[in-house]
């Protein structure tokens, strides 16, 4: 499949361009799928590599840790007032996959804590594998799931919640 927009070659099984995000398909009636959250265990416990990622952030700024999917093993510093997520290149954390959507949720701290909004997104923003709506709080071990991006959000434990 080609799309029309852009020209890119796309596999037929994609409703969207993933250069241009131009819909591929037109049905009729509710074509929104949404990607169930990857299921896990209760607690998730840091190993000793996610906790030696937190060893050269300073205190009280928090962490996304990639545990499963895409780029396992990056990590993204939030060390701004305000930080975004997506599939755009201008986001401050660039997260290449069609799962995503190119402006997908944003970070913000606000009083020493941090916070976790979802950017009206095709697929949604997981926290703790619960799709979140508004404003949702991170306290440290939480996990968030952006598309296929599965990530732990850290902070030093003598930092925020």
């Amino acid at each position: 499949m080609t799309c029309p927009e852009c020209g890119q070659q796309l596999p037929d099984t994609v409703n969207f361009c993933s250069n241009c995000g131009a819909a591929l398909k037109s049905h009729s009636g509710d074509t929104t799928r949404v990607i169930p959250a990857i299921p896990s265990e209760d607690q998730v416990e840091l190993t000793e590599a996610q906790l030696e990622a937190l060893a050269d952030i300073p205190r009280g700024v928090g962490l996304l840790l990639v545990v499963r999917g895409p780029n396992e093993g990056t990590k993204f510093v939030l060390d701004t007032d305000t930080v975004t997520a997506g599939r755009h290149p201008q986001c401050d954390i660039f997260l290449d996959d069609v799962t995503v959507s190119r402006h997908h949720a944003k970070l913000t701290n606000r009083a020493g804590h941090s916070w976790i909004t979802d950017l009206n997104s095709l697929n949604g923003t997981y926290v703790n594998r619960s799709l979140i709506e508004g404003d949702s709080p991170l306290k440290r071990g939480d996990e968030v799931q952006i598309g296929k991006f599965r990530m732990l959000y850290l902070v030093d434990p003598a930092g925020q919640d």
